[in-house]
């Protein structure tokens, strides 16, 4: 009977290890600083791990060579730390960073490219002053790119005729470098928040970027939730300025960034579509907190907004122009001329 039990543990003891070989297996090959090495390396990992499984006996000898590995890849890997000097796309080349000061928060780097392309533009940045007192809603962009389980959000804040100004939590890759979804489980990109105009963050995807969608949702939160979440991304935004971190696909990404500015007590119930966000907003509408007088598959239809936007394109009243009749907006939106 004891036999039995130290064979089905044995046993058992193999799934862990196997995840954790995977994993091991993926940080050699994208993290390891020798690049000529990384794949020859991780080959040699996983090749290893697999004469010791076939060969090396007992098993449970085995099992603890391979665990011995693993917990060494992962203690070099834990050692990698983000930087902020590295020569990045131009894109994201500007950190943002602002200045509090009362009721007035200056944020200097609020990015306004003017684009001809996707990746040909004129980079332009602004220093921008919004009173927290002018606060009157939090719009939601959600952006889709070809997969309706995973989305992109945006959020936009409005100060009314203060202007607007969007935060877009993103991936900070370096020139030649492109998004990996397997990379980005690892120490591939740092994070970065984006400070933008909407013309910028919005036009980009719907007119620039080919096969994107992006729909738009009026936040139902109260003055105080808005002044709470706009200064979440003001002060996790200032950190990043100074002590820059790992973006994770998983733990750190576009979603779950939002959820742990938040401290632990005030942060929403798990719920599994944070992860596979491109059912966010279902999730929204569900806990109500965005406009429900409509079934939701009517609500997303109408909210699609990617003609509006490439009717609207430079106009001055971008930002009115792309909501306009949109459910849940029911005011018309007053605007600046300059700032959206």
């Amino acid at each position: 009977m004891a036999r039995r039990i130290l064979r089905a543990l044995i046993f058992l003891a193999w799934l862990p290890l196997l995840i954790g070989l995977a994993w091991a297996f993926g940080a050699l090959w994208f993290d390891l600083p020798l690049a000529l090495l990384r794949h020859l390396f991780a080959a040699l990992f996983a090749g290893g791990a697999v004469i010791a499984m076939a060969v090396v006996r007992p098993v449970w000898r085995a099992q603890c060579g391979i665990a011995t590995a693993i917990v060494l890849v992962a203690a070099w890997w834990f050692t990698i730390q983000p930087s902020q000097d590295r020569d990045w796309k131009p894109e994201v080349a500007v950190l943002p960073h602002a200045i509090i000061e009362g009721e007035h928060v200056t944020i200097e780097g609020v990015r306004n490219f003017d684009y001809r392309t996707e990746t040909d533009f004129t980079p332009h940045y602004e220093t921008r002053t919004y009173d927290l007192g002018k606060l009157r809603g939090i719009d939601l962009f959600a952006n889709y790119w070809g997969s309706a389980v995973m989305a992109h959000p945006i959020l936009s804040f409005d100060f009314g005729d203060g202007g607007r100004v969007c935060f877009s939590i993103e991936t900070r890759p370096v020139r030649g470098q492109s998004f990996s979804a397997l990379g980005g489980l690892y120490r591939q990109f740092e994070i970065i928040y984006i400070a933008a105009d909407e013309r910028d963050v919005i036009r980009v995807r719907t007119k620039y970027r080919k096969g994107e969608e992006v729909y738009l949702y009026r936040l139902k939160f109260s003055p105080e939730q808005a002044h709470a979440l706009f200064l979440e991304y003001i002060h996790t935004l200032n950190l990043l300025h100074g002590h820059p971190r790992w973006y994770n696909a998983i733990t750190d990404n576009c979603t779950s960034a939002i959820r742990q500015q938040r401290t632990a007590s005030e942060r929403w119930q798990w719920d599994w579509r944070m992860l596979a966000n491109g059912y966010g907003d279902q999730l929204l509408y569900e806990r109500g907190a965005i406009d429900t007088s409509l079934p939701f598959s009517e609500l997303k239809r109408r909210s699609l907004i990617n003609e509006r936007a490439k009717a609207a394109n430079g106009a001055p009243d971008f930002s009115a122009r792309i909501r306009e009749g949109l459910p849940g907006f029911q005011m018309p939106t007053a605007d600046s001329p300059n700032r959206s």
